[in-house]
């Protein structure tokens, strides 16, 4: 249900306004003046704003000049029995996406709302559409293991070498492998991802290399592995340490002469790979345990990059917030939330045994639930686990 904002200092005027947009189906807010409007405006996210110019405290004007700062998605609809062409011209120059006269006729009024509401959604979706096509992030950081990453990414990515990324779950390992192919010279071919851990081992040769019709009983039509997928590109395994025996097996084999062979097929198909790996187990150990073999892992590592925890790079969470607070509000549809230097400070000292991945969804938490500033109350009601708030009242 949408959300419109009525600020009108006349009580009539915003009492009819608000039972016949109730009865379209809005959901209706009411503010007296300028002032009272722009808290509102402030703490709340509406999808429009229908807004009187003269008013005690605060005019139109004023208000719309606001709100722009702060956000400049919010279609600003001004309604004004004062007005001449100079205000309405001046009121669209300051941002208002329309001006209306009173008494305003009541069809143009909700004309102009739907147009509105479909220029909101239009703006959405377009901000959705960006992020899915600049999919990948920058590398935030200037601590000196992230700089580091950075300097061996640029001077890996023009090779073929195989890369073996290791870290914790939530590092952003997937990002590195992300960079190495963008400055790739296979950046324009495709990047694979497969996640070992999530496929069953059963049926991770058949992900990996396909199948033939008829290969087992499922197998109702041919089916393209993600080596055949990533030919010309880039194939990140993911959690390698996760992968059977027998299909590290045949990645090897993969890897040694350039070909596979589809599940229930003999015909070899000569594929051109680059393998990134990743995975948050010590693969050494694993060979050790025999739960993996050592020349793959010999294969897969010719560089090694290893993503440090959060924890081992704290300098690096205030540029993180500030980016995830950015994502997140523009992601949500709200005004941009600043952070208290104390509440930066304990995000700071927080023990993130989630990294990354485990911060990103604690500012986007903070950003739903807190007000425009986000404070230390904030982290501690919303951030602490309750075994921590214990300690902290005991």
């Amino acid at each position: 249900m949408a959300s419109i904002l009525i600020i009108d200092d006349e009580k009539s005027i915003r009492k009819t306004l608000s039972e016949i947009l109730s009865y379209e189906g809005y959901k209706v807010e009411e503010a007296a003046d300028g002032a009272e409007g722009f808290k509102l405006f402030k703490d709340k996210q509406y999808d429009a704003v229908l807004c009187d110019i003269k008013m005690p405290k605060m005019d139109g004007l004023e208000f719309l000049e606001k709100a722009r700062e702060i956000n400049t998605d919010v279609p600003i609809i001004m309604v004004s029995g004062h007005g001449n062409i100079d205000t309405a011209v001046e009121a669209v120059k300051k941002g208002a996406y329309d001006y209306i006269s009173k008494p305003p006729d009541l069809n143009r009024l909700l004309i102009t709302l739907r147009n509105a509401m479909d220029k909101t959604n239009l703006v959405t979706e377009t901000k959705t559409l960006r992020r899915k096509v600049n999919k990948t992030q920058e590398m935030i950081g200037t601590s000196a293991p992230i700089l580091k990453i950075k300097e061996t990414i640029e001077k890996v990515a023009p090779t073929d070498a195989r890369v073996l990324v290791t870290g914790e779950n939530g590092v952003g390992k997937e990002l590195v492998a992300r960079w190495l192919h963008e400055l790739s010279n296979r950046a324009s071919g495709p990047i694979v991802e497969v996640n070992c851990a999530a496929i069953p081992s059963e049926l991770i040769e058949s992900e990996l290399f396909g199948h033939e019709k008829g290969s087992f009983t499922s197998a109702v039509k041919q089916r393209i592995g993600k080596f055949e997928q990533a030919n010309g590109g880039t194939l990140f395994l993911d959690e390698i340490g996760d992968m059977s025996l027998s299909a590290q097996a045949k990645v090897l084999r993969a890897l040694q002469e350039g070909k596979i062979t589809r599940v229930g097929g003999d015909k070899e198909i000569s594929v051109d790979v680059r393998v990134v790996a990743a995975t948050n187990k010590d693969l050494l150990k694993e060979v050790e345990d025999k739960n993996f073999r050592l020349d793959l892992y010999h294969r897969l590592s010719v560089i090694l990059i290893h993503v440090p925890s959060l924890n081992d790079r704290r300098e690096d969470i205030p540029a993180l917030v500030e980016h995830f607070l950015d994502s997140a509000c523009q992601e949500y549809g709200m005004a941009r939330k600043s952070i208290d230097k104390e509440a930066m400070k304990a995000l700071q000292q927080h023990n993130w045994s989630g990294n990354i991945r485990e911060l990103g969804n604690v500012v986007a938490r903070l950003v739903i639930l807190s007000g425009k500033t986000i404070t230390p109350e904030d982290v501690f009601d919303y951030v602490l686990p309750a075994r921590d708030k214990k300690k902290v009242n005991a």
